[in-house]
C-alpha cells in the first residue's frame, strides 16, 4: 500500500451517529507480537487501547515503534496478536482499514518538478479519486489543513523541510482519514517548523485519531492527550501523560555539583540531565530521598519519566 492511499476512496466517508457527528474511531491492539528473521524480536506481547485524539508513541530507536506502526497501516504481517481499526482485522480485512488510514512514514518520495497541487493531484488519482470535481475538492481541503494554500503552486524542490512534511501529511489526508499515523514527522526540522508541525497535528487530532510515533519527547508532551511508551518492544505504560509525571512526583531533584562529585552522584542516582551553572554544574537525578546539602526537589517532566522508564524500572 502506498502511503496515505485508499483502494476505494467512495468508501472513505466516515459514519455518522444521528446527530451528524463522526463516530469515533477506536484502535484495539491485543497481545500483539513481531518476531523477524533470525529470532529478532521487534514486539512482545503488545496490548493497546487508543482513542480520539493524539496518540503519542514514545521510545528510543529499535523499541518497535515503527514495527507497530506498519502493522497498524496493513503493511506489515504480526507473528501473533491482533490489531482491529473500527473493529476491522489489519491481517484479514486489508481493504477496509486502508479506506480509513492516512499513512505518512519517515522517510517518503515527493517528486521535486512537480507543485504541490500537482503532487497531491498525482496522489489522488492514484487513490482513484478520478471524478473531477471531487478531486479538486480534496486537494483544496488538504491544503487548506496543513496551511500550504499559499504554496500550491510552488516547485516541491524548493520547499523545506517542514514544508515537504506538512506536504506529506497532506498526501494522508486526501480521503478524510479517521486514523492518521505519522512516524517522526520533526525529524531533521528547525525549531520554528516543528512547532508548526506539532501545532498542526493539535488541530488535525480533534476529530480523528492521530498516532505520533517519535522518540523526541518535547513532541509528545507538546500535542499528546495519550502517551504510550515502548522499551524493548514491550508496553512500560499508557495512559495520559500526567498520569506518569505522578509516579515521579517528589523524586525528582535538581543537584549543585563540582566536577569531582558529578561522577560519584551518577554512580548512586538516576541521572536525567547535567547542566551548567553560575557556581559550576547541576544534576538532575532521580531518587526516593536524597541527602544533599544542594539538592532541591523539582517538578518533573516527560524526559525524566521516560528516562526512568527505560532505565530506572527496566528490570521492573
Amino acid at each position: 500500500m502506498r502511503p496515505g492511499a485508499s483502494p476505494h476512496p467512495g468508501a472513505t466517508e466516515r459514519p455518522s451517529d444521528p446527530e451528524g457527528k463522526p463516530e469515533n474511531v477506536e484502535v484495539t491492539i491485543d497481545h500483539l507480537t513481531k518476531v523477524y528473521e533470525g529470532r529478532i524480536t521487534a514486539l512482545n506481547d503488545v496490548s493497546l487501547r487508543i482513542g480520539t485524539g493524539v496518540f503519542g508513541l514514545l521510545g528510543p530507536n529499535g523499541s518497535g515503534k515503527t514495527t507497530l506502526m506498519r502493522i497498524i497501516a496493513t503493511l506489515l504481517e504480526p507473528t501473533a496478536g491482533s490489531v482491529r481499526v473500527n473493529g476491522f482485522d489489519v491481517r484479514r480485512q486489508k481493504a477496509q482499514v486502508r479506506r480509513i488510514l492516512g499513512y505518512m512514514p519517515q522517510d517518503f518520495g515527493l517528486y521535486p518538478s512537480l507543485t504541490a497541487y500537482e503532487v497531491l493531484d498525482y496522489m489522488a488519482l492514484l487513490c482513484d479519486l478520478t471524478e473531477p470535481t471531487a478531486r479538486k475538492e480534496a486537494i483544496e481541503r488538504a491544503l487548506a489543513e496543513t496551511n500550504l494554500t499559499h504554496l500550491r503552486d510552488r516547485r516541491v524542490g524548493t520547499f523545506s523541510g517542514g514544508m515537504r512534511q506538512r506536504l506529506g501529511i497532506a498526501q494522508a489526508l486526501l480521503h478524510s482519514p479517521q486514523l492518521l499515523i505519522v512516524d517522526e514527522p520533526t525529524v531533521g526540522l528547525d525549531p520554528e517548523e516543528r512547532i508548526r508541525m506539532r501545532s498542526l497535528l493539535a488541530e488535525l487530532g480533534q476529530d480523528r485519531i492521530i498516532i505520533l510515533s517519535t522518540h523526541i519527547v518535547a513532541d509528545v508532551e507538546a500535542v499528546a492527550d495519550q502517551l504510550g511508551v515502548l522499551y524493548q518492544g514491550r508496553v512500560r505504560f499508557q495512559g495520559p501523560p500526567d498520569a506518569l509525571l505522578r509516579q515521579l512526583h517528589e523524586k525528582v531533584w535538581l543537584v549543585d555539583v563540582s566536577r569531582e562529585e558529578l561522577g560519584r552522584l551518577r554512580d548512586r542516582y538516576l541521572e536525567t540531565g547535567v547542566f551548567r551553572s553560575a557556581s559550576g554544574m547541576q544534576v538532575r537525578v532521580i531518587a526516593e530521598e536524597m541527602d544533599h546539602p544542594h539538592a532541591r526537589p523539582v517538578e518533573p517532566n516527560l524526559e525524566d519519566a521516560s528516562i526512568w522508564l527505560m532505565k530506572g524500572t527496566q528490570n521492573g
